[in-house]
């Protein structure tokens, strides 16, 4: 399948991929953090996914030759981990399967970013999810982090994620206020649904990237599967804040309420609610 234009996406087409999700169940083999762990499987049950968590390098290679996409987070890193990461990186990529990374807290220690830098040599990823600090630091600009959190905001980042998106040939998306998604051939699309509070709930970045391993598993375009999964949580998030709020909750029931959201979510609501802007 050719590439979708710009000027071809709606939201009801983006709405197609939630519905590709929900009809195929992807199995998506996530190398995650400890922090994110359990939630980015719920989001991927919620969504209509199949989550599996390996980690252990005996077994990744052999994992990542059943799975339908491969998502690579690397919020608590350990030697071992970075190199089961290898390990089904390069099963992902002889198999043809997308390959998401998070890379999370980049620029925070020198550790982390030599083992981005050797992850990233390892093989060929097709979507890279971060936020500005995060996408700053991995295409070699100067960046200054609080441990996983942005201190840039997306449109600054902007830039540096196209920088990023020709050097590797992959899918970039700055997450923020604005959420901003480009490639290498020029396309971008920024989305403006959301709420601050999705910030304050564990893993919900994560669980992001986790997303885009899932559409990208149903949607051949990287690019369109990258911007529908942020839609969608996007939409889902707002909404739920909005819930939440009006009933005198706090972060606590938004997580929860997340979770309902990506599993009850209807089109109508989602092409009602839906923010974006395709700039090329």
């Amino acid at each position: 399948m050719s590439a979708t234009t710009a000027s071809t996406i709606t939201a009801e087409s983006l709405w197609d991929d939630v519905a590709a999700v929900r009809a195929n169940a992807p199995l998506v083999h996530s190398i995650t953090n400890f922090v994110a762990m359990n939630y980015n499987a719920n989001v991927l049950l919620a969504l209509g996914a199949s989550p599996v968590m390996a980690h252990a390098h005996e077994e990744v290679a052999e994992m990542a030759g059943i799975a339908q996409a491969l998502v690579l987070n690397i919020g608590t890193l350990e030697p071992d981990w970075i190199v089961s990461m290898q390990l089904a990186l390069k099963k992902a990529n002889a198999r043809g399967i997308p390959v998401v990374l998070d890379p999370v807290g980049a620029g925070a220690t020198a550790y982390r970013n030599r083992a981005l830098a050797e992850l990233m040599a390892a093989g060929r990823l097709t979507a890279i999810r971060g936020n500005a600090s995060e996408i700053m630091s991995v295409s070699g600009l100067s960046a200054s982090t609080r441990g996983v959190d942005s201190s840039a905001s997306s449109d600054a980042a902007l830039a540096a994620a196209r920088n990023l998106a020709a050097a590797t040939g992959a899918v970039v998306c700055v997450s923020g206020a604005d959420d901003h998604v480009v490639d290498h051939q020029g396309r971008w699309l920024s989305l403006s649904n959301g709420h601050p509070w999705m910030t304050k709930v564990t893993g919900v970045g994560c669980s992001a990237s986790a997303m885009i391993g899932a559409f990208a598993a149903v949607q051949p375009d990287p690019w369109r599967a990258t911007a529908a999964a942020m839609a969608y949580l996007g939409v889902v998030g707002e909404s739920a804040a909005e819930q939440v709020i009006g009933a005198g909750g706090g972060v606590g029931t938004l997580q929860i309420q997340l979770l309902d959201g990506l599993q009850l979510l209807d089109r109508a609501s989602f092409i009602a609610r839906l923010k974006f802007t395709v700039h090329g």
